[in-house]
């Protein structure tokens, strides 16, 4: 019996990276090391097969296999880890360190702290009775990097576990993890001192405009499309609610031009304008691209989202579109 398990966490780009020469070579040094010394030594299951630990998983997998109960049961193949498994207080973890747990600390120490598992293939040999105490032994099988991953740069290690019972193999698992420096996050941005009213009424707009959509609030019950939005339709008198995605442009219905005073985040002078839509609907917002002295009625514009700091994204109008 034979089952592949694909995890998370693949690789996005191929291609290799150099890492830091000296990083690298010690690392490769390690893993030629681990590779070498073959399996090393076998992790003893801290319980035998039993029946208790049978009917938990089975219910924990909701899996009723009558073959996982009564006085001839079997333990369920899948379940194969579980016996060797190392709990909270790692009571069932290897007695001495392996050339593989020195590669694996090695990545910490020089920053591939990041860890995804990418493959994990179970080979089973047969079921596996109450009563039988099973031993686990690991050997190293191969390392590829440095890869660059969208992740970050890493390495792809794999290793083989093999189960016994006494000295017989029972089942086999090939695990694949990508040890990988995760990828610097870049500062938070101060916030933007104008914040909009963000409410049950808004809020579908401003999530709009996140994700580079010019929503306009509409009536679910007569279909007419107003803005600014609000809680009640105005024709109807409906309270159900939708929304339609704008084309994005439109003329400018009116504008006035802003001196004085100071406005936080601005700078003065700035024009700002109803914009017509051909949605039917008019839209307040700033003009850039152009000096506030080329704004005038009847302009062409088109919409264009700008991110103002980590969280807010405002539409303002840029010259352009349909006249």
């Amino acid at each position: 019996m034979t089952a592949g398990t694909p995890a998370g966490g693949q690789e996005s780009t191929a291609g290799e990276e150099a890492a830091e020469p000296d990083t690298h070579g010690h690392l490769m040094a390690l893993a030629d090391k681990a590779i070498g010394a073959g399996e090393g030594p076998r992790t003893p299951a801290p319980d035998p097969v039993n029946p208790v630990m049978i009917r938990h998983w089975a219910e924990a997998m909701g899996d009723a296999n009558p073959r996982y109960a009564g006085p001839d049961a079997v333990a369920p193949p899948a379940m194969i880890q579980v016996w060797t498994m190392a709990g909270p207080g790692g009571r069932a973890a290897r007695a001495s360190r392996t050339p593989l747990d020195d590669l694996l600390g090695a990545f910490d120490e020089t920053g591939y702290t990041g860890v995804v598992a990418t493959n994990c293939e179970h080979t089973y040999h047969r079921h596996l009775r109450p009563g039988e105490h099973l031993t686990a032994g690991t050997r190293m099988t191969d390392i590829a990097g440095p890869k660059r991953t969208a992740l970050g740069e890493g390495y792809f290690v794999t290793w083989t576990v093999t189960w016994y019972s006494q000295d017989e193999p029972v089942a086999e698992m090939l695990f694949r993890l990508l040890k990988f420096r995760p990828r610097e996050r870049p500062a938070p941005r101060e916030p933007y001192p104008l914040r909009p009213a963000v409410n049950r009424d808004t809020a579908f707009f401003w999530e709009g405009a996140r994700l580079g959509e010019l929503r306009v609030q509409q009536c679910a019950a007569c279909g007419l499309l107003r803005h600014p939005p609000g809680p009640v339709c105005p024709s109807c008198h409906s309270t159900e609610r939708a929304y339609v995605v704008a084309r994005g442009e439109g003329t400018v219905y009116s504008y006035v031009v802003h001196h004085h005073p100071p406005v936080p985040g601005l700078e003065t002078p700035f024009a700002v304008a109803v914009v017509e839509l051909p949605e039917g609907v008019r839209i307040v917002g700033d003009v850039v691209g152009c000096p506030p002295s080329e704004v005038s009625v009847g302009m062409p514009v088109r919409v264009e989202f700008r991110e103002m700091d980590d969280e807010l994204t405002l539409p303002m109008w840029v010259p352009g579109g349909e006249s």
